[in-house]
């Protein structure tokens, strides 16, 4: 069991692409709600330090991740961190299976277009990129409607997920819903080739589950999948958070005809970004996105793999 269930989402011998696609639907679906139920908050607090333009001078800027976390707290209540979770878990549902079935399609596809005998980093990293392009037709609506909820200067204008669509649509157009597309694509692209990428590496230096009992196979195969989706949690994360970061500047702010967007496009938001407020800056929620997708991550790829393996006994 161990063996056969080892290298699956970016290793060399992938036990999904045996599995009808639902099934691979499915596990992706499970793992994508798991992690978001356990680590949404911290999604919030690098939103908001995202948006952050540089410092207030009535004390409600926020200096780091904890300083955040106490004044979301202090000033808008506990239920503040939860604020525009419904469009996320919607969400959640479609990112994650599409991303891990996407990923599992793409691999055995491109194994075929390219002649492999077994998967390899470089088509570990197309794998994922392609994975996040198809990941990322899927999110932009929601991923808006997020940011405008959990945004402090625009959330009062929305009294919750179908208020705020309904804004959207009615104030600013139907093709609103489907503003920061090309930064969320590249976001998607490049998180998903690391993240990926990054599995297959590691994986394929952890110790091998084959010469441990089955309940020894199991619990190495958790501790393997654990480590190998912390370390593309942390990579893909710092790879993307420069987009991550004009996407969500993109995405707060209305659209008004006639009116040029500061930002509108990822890679000049890039460089409006570093010249007005530093390099650093394309770095604003780094600690907070790493403490999400580090450990989320990890937790993504253990419950994808734990429910394959549920259903490869079943079927």
């Amino acid at each position: 069991m161990g063996s056969r269930t080892e290298k699956s989402a970016g290793g060399s011998s992938n036990p999904a692409n045996s599995l009808p696609f639902r099934y691979q639907f499915a596990a992706g679906a499970v793992a994508g709600v798991s992690e978001i139920l356990v680590m949404y908050p911290l999604d919030v607090v690098k939103t908001r330090i995202q948006l952050q333009h540089g410092t207030a001078k009535d004390g409600t800027s926020y200096t780091g991740v904890l300083d955040c976390f106490r004044k979301i707290i202090r000033q808008e209540g506990v239920s503040r961190l939860y604020r525009g979770i419904t469009a996320p878990i919607l969400m959640e549902v479609p990112k994650r299976a599409i991303k891990f079935s996407s990923n599992d399609t793409f691999s055995g596809m491109y194994q075929r277009l390219f002649n492999a005998a077994s998967p390899t980093q470089p088509l570990a990293v197309l794998t994922g990129a392609s994975a996040g392009a198809v990941e990322s037709l899927v999110v932009v609506p929601f991923e808006l409607v997020k940011i405008r909820l959990q945004d402090r200067t625009s959330a009062a204008r929305y009294t919750g997920l179908l208020d705020c669509v309904a804004k959207v649509v009615r104030r600013e157009g139907v093709g609103a819903l489907y503003n920061g597309f090309e930064a969320t694509l590249w976001r998607h692209i490049v998180w998903n080739a690391g993240y990926f990428g990054c599995i297959f590496q590691v994986r394929a230096r952890m110790p091998s589950v084959d010469d441990d009992g089955e309940k020894g196979a199991k619990a190495r195969k958790m501790g393997n999948d654990l480590v190998a989706g912390f370390v593309g949690g942390v990579v893909g994360t710092t790879f993307n958070t420069p987009l991550d970061v004009v996407k969500s500047r993109i995405q707060s702010v209305a659209r008004v005809d006639g009116v040029r967007a500061k930002y509108e496009w990822a890679w000049p938001s890039l460089r409006v970004v570093a010249r007005e407020e530093g390099v650093r800056a394309l770095y604003k929620g780094y600690v907070a996105k790493i403490l999400r997708f580090g450990p989320g991550g990890g937790v993504l790829l253990v419950v994808y793999s734990a429910v394959l393996d549920l259903f490869g006994k079943m079927v």
